[in-house]
């Protein structure tokens, strides 16, 4: 009957992970089956270690085993990181303390409302990410960043260039920057836009 417990805590928490927090924001469904299947699947071999003489370090094994994992089928965020170390860590709460104690269910509560509240749509919504290839060659970061927020039409708060060709005129840039605050030339707040503006022309003086 205490196992019967954690299971139902366990499915109970990852189906609110998954399916109240989770898919709502992301809308991935090939990630719902894979942070169900890590979450019942560590559990599962976690009461079978807790109830056989195997100790809990080899459970911890496993945690750290299954952690670096890196499925290179797809890309996955960073944010969808957390959900697959939040889906493991659930298994492992329910699966080795073997019964739905205070501590463990406070614990499983905190991960929910830790990734429920660190992956909120609100927080920090104006601040968004891009990566953009520019049809121009920049080498003057404090060029290539007012360039930058003319054509999103927002503030930029850090960029890295991860490459310049100088050959084929074009610049790779890797862009964080905050909608709606933009700084010269930049349009209608709060929405970010992209247009293609025409390479410089370079003109060469003969000797």
């Amino acid at each position: 009957m205490n196992e019967l417990t954690v299971v139902a805590a366990d499915l109970a928490a990852i189906a609110v992970l998954v399916f109240g927090v989770y898919f709502p924001r992301h809308h991935r469904r090939d990630l719902v089956v894979a942070f169900l299947g890590v979450n019942i699947g560590v559990l599962a071999v976690s009461l079978v270690l807790g109830s056989s003489t195997v100790g809990i370090g080899l459970g911890l094994g496993l945690f750290g085993v299954l952690s670096i994992i890196r499925l290179r089928s797809d890309e996955i965020a960073q944010s969808e990181i957390a959900y697959y170390f939040a889906a493991l860590a659930l298994g492992l709460l329910a699966g080795i303390t073997g019964g739905v104690g205070f501590l463990s269910s406070g614990l499983m509560a905190l991960i929910v409302a830790a990734l429920y509240v660190g992956d909120h749509p609100k927080l920090f919504q104006r601040y968004r990410h891009q990566t953009l290839r520019l049809d121009s060659a920049h080498t003057d970061e404090e060029a290539l960043r007012a360039h930058l927020e003319m054509l999103l039409g927002a503030r930029v708060v850090n960029l890295s260039v991860k490459h310049v060709d100088l050959v084929n005129d074009s610049t790779l840039v890797e862009v964080r920057y905050r909608a709606g605050q933009g700084g010269r030339g930049w349009g209608t707040p709060g929405h970010a836009t992209v247009r293609r503006e025409p390479s410089p022309r370079i003109e060469r003086v003969a000797p």
